[in-house]
């Protein structure tokens, strides 16, 4: 039985599902904490984030191993680089996960005016995990299709704000919030890039998931590079006319700020009918992830590097198992993201202590700056692979050097990206990725098993191949 998969237009539109279902939405706010000279970031990070894609598409177009950036990243640095790669992305995007579903949360209590209690956020959260998992139990085609439909709940409000919303816009206010704290111009670049590049973080996800698209080699470029130039363009106009529509301290304490824009060009009752359109994107783009959260693992299960449960599919082609699996592991990692106490004194293990009024944009804050350190191992290690990936595929000279000038220059952006995301990310990032060189170390052994099995006459030396005879006495 044959296995339908998404087309390219299903995988740019899930590609971009991914990006502006889950970034958009606190964007205006957190941005208006630094001003509208965070625009800086938006330029650096547009940048860095196209800069990426084209090495990405490069990397998809000439490739010819599975994995995704695990399999770019094998090209360099061998089977521990695809290790690594798929295993600090795996970590980002579950951790990721847990993000989008709090903030969805967050949004439906505003939407309905609701407080609930952490144990209430928490089992809200928890239920929105579950929801967006069996969602995806369908396969790729029903997930790309779903995906479809609710990204227009972010699409069709940014699209209205980037053009008519100009009427509404006032130079005095944007003005006013250019610059509220006074930062320079690097300093406003480095305060607000760990969430413009939140927003970006999915520009890969074609890449993750092209074992389940038809004929990846030409559909993965297409959607990597349409897809981060659209959310590109989306972004960069749409928060800052919202910037000139809401003063900047009301923006910067807004709980919905698209939702409050609208209200403020129409009525209160189409800022509520906006912001549930964002709570349903918010939820269309958890369902994105949740599929390609699934499709890391099993990629990097069929050869080995995880545990074989998440390598079994339905017959449509789903690793149901594996989506179980990785379902409790957020299950648990959502516990830890909610305040344990009222007093704010004690939070969860991705939150720091002593936050004065801890909330879901406390938590979601922490969470995005451990998802992106995590998140952007894979993408140093691909950026760097890009170079020997054109050397076995022989391209033309010139053609490599210039994408190799473009990966350098997305490599760049990485580093500054990692350097201003916070003591605390690093740190607990860092140990994360140390942690799976020792898993790693605990699974190389069934590839040498595989290699002795393979060539009998040869025995693996380190990362050399050696005749078994030299080791003979």
């Amino acid at each position: 039985m044959s296995v339908k998969k998404m087309g390219v237009v299903q995988l740019t539109m899930l590609t971009a599902i991914n990006m502006l279902g889950s970034g958009i939405i606190l964007l205006p706010s957190k941005l208006a904490e630094v001003g509208g000279i965070s625009i800086i970031s938006w330029l650096v990070t547009a940048t860095g984030s196209v800069a990426l894609a084209w090495a990405f598409a490069c990397c998809g177009t000439l490739s010819n191993k599975p994995g995704g950036m695990g399999g770019y990243a094998e090209y360099a640095f061998g089977k521990a680089g695809n290790y690594i790669a798929n295993y600090t992305y795996g970590v980002a995007i579950v951790i990721g996960n847990v993000a989008i579903a709090i903030t969805a949360v967050g949004y439906i209590n505003g939407l309905f005016h609701i407080n609930p209690n952490p144990l209430v956020i928490g089992l809200m959260t928890i239920g929105l995990l579950w929801l967006t998992t069996v969602a995806n139990f369908g396969g790729a085609s029903i997930t790309g299709k779903l995906g479809g439909i609710t990204v227009w709940g972010v699409i069709a409000p940014v699209v209205v704000i980037s053009t008519i919303g100009w009427f509404w816009f006032d130079p005095k206010i944007y003005m006013a919030g250019w610059n509220p704290h006074q930062k320079s111009l690097f300093e406003a670049a480095g305060s607000s890039v760990a969430i413009t590049l939140w927003a970006f973080l999915g520009l890969e996800s074609a890449c993750a998931n092209c074992d389940a698209v038809d004929n990846p080699k030409k559909n993965v470029p297409i959607a990597v590079l349409f897809g981060t130039i659209g959310s590109a363009i989306l972004y960069i106009i749409s928060t800052n006319v919202i910037a000139g529509i809401i003063p900047n301290m009301q923006l910067a304490n807004s709980d919905a700020p698209f939702g409050l824009a609208f209200a403020m060009m129409f009525t209160p009752i189409v800022g509520s009918i906006v912001t549930g359109l964002m709570v349903l994107a918010c939820i269309g783009s958890l369902l994105g992830w949740q599929f390609t959260t699934a499709q890391v693992f099993k990629s990097s299960a069929d050869v080995g590097y995880f545990l074989k449960v998440f390598s079994k599919t339905t017959k449509s082609g789903t690793p149901i198992i594996g989506m179980i699996i990785l379902l409790f592991i957020q299950t648990l990692l959502s516990w830890f993201s909610i305040p344990i106490s009222k007093d704010g004194t004690r939070l969860g293990w991705l939150t720091e202590t002593n936050i004065t009024n801890p909330g879901v944009s406390a938590q979601f804050s922490a969470i995005v700056d451990l998802s992106v350190v995590t998140n952007l191992i894979p993408y140093i290690l691909s950026m760097a692979a890009l170079v020997t990936i054109q050397e076995i595929s022989h391209t033309p000279r010139r053609k490599a050097i210039i994408n190799n000038i473009i990966a350098t220059v997305g490599a760049a952006y990485s580093y500054f990206a990692l350097v201003n995301s916070g003591d605390q990310a690093l740190i607990s990032g860092g140990i994360a990725t140390i942690l799976g060189f020792t898993f790693y170390g605990v699974v190389s052994a069934r590839f040498v098993k595989d290699e002795q099995r393979l060539h009998p006459d040869h025995v693996i030396s380190g990362s050399d191949e050696v005749p078994a005879v030299l080791h003979q006495p």
